[in-house]
C-alpha cells in the first residue's frame, strides 16, 4: 500500500510540476501589466509570434495596451510599447534587467561561441578605439581603397564602356557592401612590390567573393536557426557552413594577412590573454563578421532603391554628393583618378544623413530583450506603475511602438528624405502627444547594449552611396517598380530584407 502511495503522489507531484512549466498556474497579480497566455499550453504564442511578429504585437497592443506579458515558447515575455518607458528598460542596472543572459544563450545556439563574462568590456572597448573618433578614420579610408578595387577594377583596362549595365539590386548592394567591409575587418592577400600588388587585389576580389556567397547560404539559414526550427537538412547545412567560417576566420589563417584591422586583432588578443582558446576565439570571429556585415549590405540595397523610387530625394542626395566632393578639390571626369571619400566628407552630408536615417526607420526592426533578475517596478508615461516579475523577459519592440507611429512620424509608410533634417541642416525633434522624445528611431538598440559598431556601419553605407551616386547614373528597369514585401521571418534581427530581388542598371557618369 505504501509503495502504491509513494508512486501515486510521485506522479502526482510531476503531472503539476509538469502543468507549471507548461505555464498552467500563471495568474496575473494585480501590480502586473495584462497577462495573455493564448491557448497552447507553453508554446503560447510561439507560432504567432514566429508567423510575424510586428502583425502579432499590435494585435497584441490593441487588445492590452502598451504594455503586456504574453507566453512565448515557455518564457513569460512583457512587452512595453510606450516610448517614453524606453529610457528606465536600458538605462536600468545590470543587477535588474540583463540583456547577456539572452545574448550568451543566442550566440551559442548560433555561431557555437560560448561567451565569457569579459565579452561584453571586450567588445565595447575595442569599438571604442577603432570604431569611431580617430580609429574610425582609419577604417573608413580601409573600406574606401576596398570598394575602389572591388568596384573600379576595369576601368583602367578600358574594358568598362559608358554603357548601361544590368543588375539585381539586393544581390549587387549585400555583395559590394559586405566584401569591402570583410576585407577591411578581416585584412587582405599580401603582396611585395608593385607587379605582385594586382595579383593579389584579384585574389581579393575572388576570395571575398567566395566567402559572401558562403555567409549568404548562412544568412538565409539565420532566423529559423534562431528560433532552433530548422528541419533535419538544414540543419546539416548550418554545421557545414559554421565549421568553414570557423576555418576561413581562424586565428592561424588570420596571422597570413595583411591590412588586418585593429579591432579584430585587440580583440583575439584580449581574448586569448582571458585565457580562451583557438577554436573558441575562431567562432568569436564568425560572430563578429555577421554582427559587423549582416546588416549593412541590405540596408545600402533599400537606400539605393527609395532613391531610384524618389527622383526629387536622388536629385537632393546627388547635389549634395557632388558638392561636398567639388569642396574637397575632387570630381569625378574622364582621366581623374577616383573620388576618395574621407570620414571628414561623411560629416558634411546632412541630406544624406537624413536619408540613411529614414531607410533605417522604415526597414530596421530589431527586437530589444533584458531578462528580469528580480523584481522591478515600471511607471508609463500615463502615470500607471506596474512591476515586471522575476524571472520573465522584458522587450522593447521599436519599429512598430516608435517608427512606423504615426504620431510621431506622419504618414509613417512613406519615405521622406528629409525628414530628419531641418532646413538650416541641423537634426530634428520629434515629440509624442507635445512631449519630445529622446527614443524616437532605435535601428541600433538602446543603452548598454546599443551596437557598439553603429558607426562603422553607418560609414559603410555612407560610402557605398556616396561612391556609387558620385560614378554612377542609377535607374530602376522597371520605373514602376512596386516596393518589393519583407522577409517577415527576420523580423528582430535587425534590417529586413526584401521576399524578391529588383532589377536596375548603372553606367559610368562620364
Amino acid at each position: 500500500m505504501a509503495l502504491w502511495v509513494t508512486l501515486l503522489c510521485t506522479l502526482i507531484v510531476s503531472l503539476l510540476s509538469g502543468l507549471y512549466l507548461l505555464g498552467v498556474f500563471r495568474r496575473r497579480r494585480p501590480d502586473e501589466p495584462p497577462l495573455d497566455k493564448g491557448t497552447i499550453p507553453w508554446l503560447g504564442y510561439l507560432l504567432d509570434f514566429r508567423k510575424d511578429s510586428s502583425e502579432f504585437l499590435k494585435r497584441m497592443q490593441r487588445k492590452h495596451g502598451d504594455i503586456f506579458t504574453v507566453l512565448i515558447g515557455g518564457y513569460y515575455f512583457t512587452f512595453v510599447m510606450d516610448p517614453f518607458c524606453f529610457g528606465a528598460i536600458v538605462k536600468e542596472s545590470r543587477s535588474k534587467l540583463d540583456f547577456r543572459t539572452f545574448a550568451a544563450k543566442l550566440v551559442l545556439q548560433v555561431f557555437g561561441y560560448k561567451a565569457i563574462e569579459a565579452n561584453h568590456s571586450i567588445i565595447h572597448a575595442s569599438s571604442t578605439k577603432h570604431l569611431m573618433g580617430d580609429g574610425l578614420t582609419v577604417m573608413t579610408q580601409a573600406t574606401m581603397e576596398n570598394f575602389q578595387k572591388l568596384m573600379l577594377c576595369n576601368l583602367s583596362s578600358g574594358e568598362e564602356k559608358r554603357v548601361w549595365q544590368e543588375d539585381s539590386l539586393f544581390h549587387y548592394c549585400y555583395n559590394i557592401v559586405f566584401r569591402a567591409g570583410y576585407l577591411a575587418l578581416y585584412g587582405t592577400e599580401p603582396h611585395q612590390g608593385a607587379d605582385s600588388k594586382e595579383k593579389a587585389n584579384e585574389q581579393d576580389r575572388i576570395h571575398s567573393n567566395e566567402v559572401f556567397h558562403e555567409f549568404r547560404k548562412y544568412d538565409r539559414l539565420f532566423p529559423r536557426l534562431a528560433y532552433a526550427m530548422l528541419p533535419p537538412k538544414d540543419k546539416i547545412e548550418a554545421e557545414r557552413l559554421k565549421k568553414l567560417f570557423w576555418s576561413v576566420l581562424s586565428v592561424k589563417k588570420s596571422w597570413q594577412k595583411d591590412n588586418i584591422s585593429g579591432w579584430i586583432s585587440d580583440q583575439n588578443q584580449l581574448l586569448a590573454e582571458n585565457g580562451v582558446p583557438d577554436y573558441m576565439r575562431d567562432r568569436f570571429m564568425f560572430m563578429l563578421l555577421w554582427a559587423s556585415q549582416g546588416n549593412t549590405g541590405p540596408t545600402a540595397f533599400w537606400l539605393l532603391f527609395y532613391l531610384m523610387k524618389h527622383p526629387e530625394a536622388m536629385k537632393a542626395v546627388k547635389e549634395e554628393v557632388d558638392k561636398v566632393a567639388r569642396e574637397n578639390g575632387q570630381e569625378v571626369k574622364p582621366g581623374s583618378p577616383p573620388i576618395n571619400v574621407t570620414r571628414d566628407m561623411l560629416n558634411q552630408t546632412p541630406i544624406l544623413d537624413s536619408a540613411v536615417e529614414e531607410t533605417l526607420r522604415l526597414v530596421a526592426a530589431p527586437i530589444l530583450v533584458r531578462a528580469v533578475l528580480q523584481d522591478t517596478s515600471l511607471k508609463t508615461s500615463s502615470g500607471t506603475e506596474y512591476t515586471l516579475r522575476k524571472g520573465d523577459r522584458v522587450a522593447l519592440f521599436p519599429h512598430v511602438s516608435v517608427q512606423m507611429n504615426p504620431e510621431i512620424h506622419p504618414e509613417p509608410h512613406e519615405f521622406r528624405y528629409d525628414r530628419f533634417v531641418n532646413p538650416d541642416g541641423t537634426k530634428k525633434d520629434f515629440y509624442k502627444n507635445g512631449k519630445r522624445l529622446k527614443y524616437f528611431n532605435m535601428p541600433w538598440g538602446a543603452g548598454v547594449s546599443i551596437c557598439p559598431g553603429r558607426f562603422f556601419a553607418t560609414v559603410e553605407v555612407k560610402l557605398f552611396v556616396f561612391f556609387m551616386l558620385s560614378h554612377y547614373d542609377l535607374e530602376l528597369v522597371n520605373r514602376e517598380e512596386e516596393i518589393p514585401a519583407i522577409d517577415v521571418s527576420r523580423w528582430g534581427f535587425g534590417t529586413m530584407q526584401p521576399v524578391r530581388d529588383v532589377r536596375f542598371r548603372y553606367r559610368l557618369r562620364f
